[in-house]
């Protein structure tokens, strides 16, 4: 009887992102029609047929409703860290992590591209994507940094004292959210047609290349304290010696050539 019970119970979370994904082509469909600054959270509640209190129940903001999957893709891509193989390259561990990213805007690519849009044309959309981005930039860092390979990195520069943890760990970071966001959005503005898996393996070669010598697979630093790998947010940023490394490149710019802006810097910093 406990197991019919049980099987009668609802999927709680299941229920929830359902709401949110509601809530989000509610909020969607009003910023298109209506603009988002006319748009309000009352109307966004009344189209997607419920009360205000259930829209502030899932999200904080309007803004935030446009982004209803992120909460769940970052516990997915936190999951493939922490199952990671004991023999896997950790850089190969993060790129798998974030493909995970990329499989939540492949899954409705009419929706992805409309979004894509929306955020383009409102700059509070804007900064929202990127602060979702940045929460994945830190989870993936953290990890870099409890498998941080010093002799490897000492030998590949030449000098004892090597690059410290924090930079090499946010640096590599860094690339693979550039690589994935690079691929995203040429595949966005190609209106989410195309193998965008296939493409994005292609765009993380450039990044094992550049940065893949740099970490181990062994878990013994895993319990290393997190707190140097700070917030960089989206734009490549970089801490070191409470210094900061800026990277900048185009959007529209070869990978080839992101990759070897971020590595100049990396080394001159």
């Amino acid at each position: 009887m406990s197991q019919s019970v049980r099987s009668a119970r609802p999927n709680v979370p299941s229920q929830r992102l359902k709401m949110r994904r509601e809530l989000a082509a509610a909020a969607m469909e009003l910023f298109a029609t209506k603009g988002y600054e006319e748009t309000t959270v009352d109307e966004i509640a009344a189209a997607a047929g419920v009360a205000r209190r259930t829209f502030f129940r899932h999200f904080r903001s309007k803004e935030e409703a446009i982004f209803p999957d992120h909460d769940d893709t970052l516990e997915r891509a936190k999951a493939v860290l922490d199952a990671a193989p004991a023999h896997e390259n950790p850089l190969d561990t993060v790129c798998r992590g974030i493909k995970e990213v990329m499989r939540m805007y492949a899954a409705s690519p009419a929706v992805s591209v409309e979004r894509y849009r929306l955020t383009r044309e409102v700059p509070t959309l804007r900064e929202r994507e990127i602060a979702s981005v940045a929460r994945y930039e830190r989870l993936f860092t953290r990890y870099l940094l409890g498998h941080f390979d010093e002799s490897a990195v000492a030998h590949r520069d030449g000098d004892e004292d090597g690059l410290d943890e924090p930079l090499l760990a946010e640096v590599a970071a860094s690339a693979v959210v550039t690589a994935h966001n690079h691929v995203l959005r040429r595949w966005l503005r190609a209106g989410g047609q195309g193998d965008v898996e296939a493409q994005l393996d292609r765009a993380f070669a450039t990044v094992r290349r550049t940065f893949g010598t740099g970490f181990v697979a062994s878990r013994a630093a895993a319990d290393r304290p997190a707190a140097a790998a700070g917030a960089s947010g989206a734009n490549g940023a970089a801490g070191r010696e409470g210094g900061v490394l800026v990277t900048v490149a185009r959007t529209d710019a070869p990978l080839d050539q992101v990759m070897r802006t971020i590595e100049e810097a990396l080394r001159q910093g």
